[in-house]
């Protein structure tokens, strides 16, 4: 049977955990959704609010802290959160995309700097992040003998070197200036291990994501086609088929289910950048075409979403200790009222620690966000 627009959706808020909040621990929620955005320090205790049944941010706090959970540079070159077994094939697998991202960068290549500058530099970073270091002090350690340009060394490195975020405090475990630490990846090794590292992601995305595309993996990761081939490839009938509505053809792990059609979908509040609305090709699987330019402002910034039977219907911020809603258009009274039911119990648990996360991309409703219905809602 042809799976349709609606049973995707669903499919990906299912794998997603946003059918229903289920009773994990932190660390394998986190790692059955694959990876959870972690660019704004709130981001992943939202999201696992999201997720988890009686979330306790004091358990994502020790997850950090213990490093069963590691924040680092990965997919689409930005910051994740990811279970700590799952950052060594996870880095492996987008090594060479991140490298080459800031190696190939005319940011780099302007200083005359070889590539082996940098790799020469990778144990090191290793050796001196045995301990954690803020930036700017491991800046100065390892690029000492570059001059002015050494600035631009550690800009490439701190992006692709096997190294991670460590908290350093406040409200969401991290905060400015980054503290860095070296994980016990070996830099040589990865190159043999690059494959396996792209076959296991593949197989996590499908896992946390499917059914999904070619496109659907190289959007959430930016690796190549080709890289993406050769990995379905090897991976044989780990992997199968599934027809859908589109031209597309899907992939998804033998024996996955997708739920029925006229299942129902909770109201969500979605952080900033949710990994749900950044894993598919196109955003039509959660956001409606017309509301993409609504939610991702020109600079790439993602507004936190408000979602509506499984589809983005509008944004929120934190605001005079609450939350407001702003809805894309005319809302119903029974969504008005799951809305309001979910932001009371979101705007208690920020109020624990930061009312107003996301306060610094205010500047986006200061231009104005063309809502048909916004409303104040307070915490229990």
């Amino acid at each position: 049977m042809t799976l349709t627009e609606r049973q995707l959706t669903l499919a990906t808020l299912d794998r997603q955990l946003l059918l229903r909040r289920r009773r994990l621990d932190v660390a394998e929620a986190v790692r059955l959704v694959c990876a959870v955005q972690a660019q704004a320090p709130a981001s992943p205790y939202v999201a696992l609010w999201n997720r988890v049944e009686d979330f306790a941010p004091e358990e994502l706090d020790a997850a950090f802290a213990d490093r069963r959970i590691v924040k680092a540079t990965l997919m689409r070159i930005t910051l994740h959160a990811v279970h700590a077994d799952d950052y060594a094939p996870y880095h492996a697998a987008m090594v060479r995309s991140l490298r080459a991202s800031r190696l190939y960068d005319g940011r780099y290549t302007s200083t005359e700097l070889t590539e082996d500058d940098a790799d020469g530099l990778l144990t090191r970073l290793a050796e001196f992040l045995a301990r954690p270091h803020a930036g700017a002090d491991v800046e100065r350690e390892v690029t000492a003998g570059f001059g002015e340009q050494g600035r631009r060394v550690w800009w490439a490195l701190r992006t692709y070197a096997p190294i991670q975020h460590t908290p350093t405090g406040g409200p969401w475990s991290f905060r400015l200036p980054n503290t860095y630490l070296a994980s016990s990846v070996d830099p040589e090794a990865e190159t043999q291990d690059a494959a396996a590292g792209v076959r296991r992601l593949l197989l996590d995305h499908l896992r946390a994501f499917g059914p999904a595309s070619v496109q659907d993996f190289a959007r959430f990761t930016l690796l190549g086609r080709p890289v993406i081939t050769q990995a379905l490839s090897e991976l044989g009938d780990q992997v199968v088929r599934v027809p859908g509505p589109g031209r597309a053809v899907l992939y998804d792990l033998p024996g996955a289910t997708v739920p029925a059609e006229d299942t129902p979908a909770p109201p969500r509040l979605l952080p900033m950048w949710d990994s749900t609305l950044l894993a598919h090709a196109l955003p039509g699987r959660v956001m409606p075409q017309d509301y993409r330019p609504l939610v991702v402002r020109r600079n790439g910034d993602m507004l936190p979403t408000l979602l509506v039977d499984g589809r983005v219907a509008g944004v929120w911020r934190g605001l005079d200790g609450g939350l407001e809603l702003t809805a894309f258009h005319k809302l119903g009274k029974a969504a008005w009222r799951g809305l309001t039911e979910e932001a009371e119990k979101l705007a208690a648990l920020l109020a624990e620690r930061d009312p107003a996360p996301y306060s610094r991309h205010n500047h986006w409703w200061d231009k104005g966000i063309p809502g048909a219905e916004t409303r104040t809602v307070k915490g229990r």
